[in-house]
């Protein structure tokens, strides 16, 4: 049971616990139904109608009142420990953490066996980020309640107390099996101690222990990889192939080691397992993807391979994949190829900007200008302080002959131009075409001018 869910639990229980707290001190110190035949019976009255207030008033965040009448009852009576441990929670409350902490520590000391004490003690020095204190509080919570003890190791991670966070993660792995969060831990250590030997050897003997289960070899494989030792992990990854030949995450590793040896048909059939399969993530995808695309530059008799795994990568409606392919055929010059993955970006998510951009521009070298026109139109609704797009915006008017609309847009997107001089150049390339095209050859070379002003300023 960890810190977090106790205090749930402490807080869903807390007022039932405060009754209880109340009904067992009463019955302790004395009995309510009993006929008061000298003074005994005030002070008992007094005492639980002081307590009763102390618990409304926290209730309602009146903690000051709240201690008021937590001190009247320890004036009365100062044995309950339940006394000080609602005095504790109340100076917490109002950060008077040296009070809190002298209070906490009185409750567990007239009740050491009180563990929801004991838990408020260990989470009051954790939130003061006293780690020392907190591992002397949380080792006495072991005792009820064992579950605490990967929070014990997460302590000793924190306090670089390293061997014993690792023994204490190996007694918990045997007793409880391998878990993700204390393998985090365990990483954690590994790294801070520089102990690469050991967590290979620790992953080595949990193959051995457990040979058929995919995580271990994946886990070996990887460090085998990180350590420089890619014959180990080359034939790790064949083992765990044989082993479990359906098998897709182990094609993560199997793609590069055949790269590396020299095997291109295994490394391609490994890139497509993965491009196809469902327990890859997207941004793994999209690595082996750009290996595959580099791959294929260098070596353009296995196009054919990637225009397979690109179609399956398509399906996968994976939008950096996609965006990647558009990249990929916008450099090798197909254009029409390029667009289709751009738009397909676009259809996922049409606030891709640099997306929209690139279509825009193809869709001008494709001259298809109508389509440029509507859609540009769109884009500037949504960026309407993006030169880039005035300035396409105004060149498939122009390229539709119609040059007025062409001149307005274009003088129009000038406002928004800072600090670029190529984009303002282009501009005035613009706007010279579209006033010498309705005849204004004033205006026109006024344009003309300013461009050669740009281009050489010194002149």
């Amino acid at each position: 049971m960890s810190y977090v869910t106790m205090n749930y639990n402490a807080n869903i229980f807390n007022f039932l616990f405060g009754i209880l707290c109340i009904s067992q001190l009463s019955y302790a110190q004395v009995d309510f139904n009993k006929t008061p035949d000298d003074d005994l019976g005030n002070v008992e009255d007094q005492f639980q109608e002081y307590f009763y207030e102390a618990l409304k008033q926290k209730g309602i965040e009146n903690y000051d009142r709240s201690i008021e009448a937590l001190l009247k009852c320890i004036e009365l009576n100062d044995e309950p420990a339940v006394l000080y441990f609602e005095l504790g929670k109340n100076y917490n409350k109002l950060k008077n953490f040296g009070a809190a902490e002298a209070s906490f520590n009185k409750a567990v000391k007239k009740d050491p066996d009180n563990e929801w004490y004991l838990d408020e003690l260990y989470g009051f020095y954790v939130a003061q980020n006293d780690l020392d204190k907190a591992i002397k509080a949380i080792k006495q919570l072991v005792e009820y309640h064992p579950d605490y003890k990967e929070d014990l190791a997460a302590l000793y991670v924190r306090t670089k107390n390293y061997d014993d966070a690792l023994e204490l993660l190996d007694e918990l792995d045997k007793t409880h099996g391998i878990s993700e969060s204390r393998d985090v831990l365990r990483n954690q250590v590994y790294k801070a101690t520089g102990r690469k030997k050991d967590q290979i050897e620790n992953l080595e003997q949990r193959v051995d222990d457990d040979p058929g289960k995919e995580s271990n070899y994946l886990a070996l494989i990887y460090r085998y990889s990180e350590n420089n030792q890619k014959d180990k992990a080359f034939e790790t990854a064949k083992e765990l192939l044989q082993i479990n030949p359906n098998s897709q995450l182990v094609h993560l590793a199997l793609y590069k080691f055949y790269l590396d040896a020299n095997e291109p048909d295994l490394a391609i059939e490994s890139m497509k397992i993965v491009l196809k399969s469902n327990q890859v993530k997207p941004d793994a995808k999209l690595k082996v993807l750009s290996d595959f695309v580099s791959f294929v530059n260098n070596n353009p008799e296995y196009e054919t391979d990637l225009v397979e795994a690109t179609t399956l990568a398509e399906s996968q409606n994976d939008k950096k994949t996609l965006e990647e392919l558009g990249q990929y055929y916008l450099s090798k010059g197909d254009k029409e190829r390029a667009l289709r993955y751009f738009e397909s970006v676009l259809r996922l998510d049409e606030n891709t900007y640099s997306v929209l951009q690139n279509v825009l521009l193809l869709k001008l070298d494709l001259k298809q200008f109508e389509q440029v026109l509507q859609q540009s139109a769109e884009a500037l609704l949504k960026y309407p302080s993006q030169p880039l797009i005035y300035l396409i915006n105004g060149v498939a008017l122009g390229s539709l002959n119609k040059p007025n609309e062409a001149i307005d847009v274009l003088e129009e997107g000038l406002d928004y131009i800072i600090d670029d001089s190529k984009l303002e150049i282009d501009f005035y390339i613009q706007l010279a075409g579209a006033y010498k095209a309705i005849n204004n050859l004033d205006k026109a070379k006024s344009f003309t001018d300013k461009i050669k002003l740009l281009q050489n300023p010194n002149e």
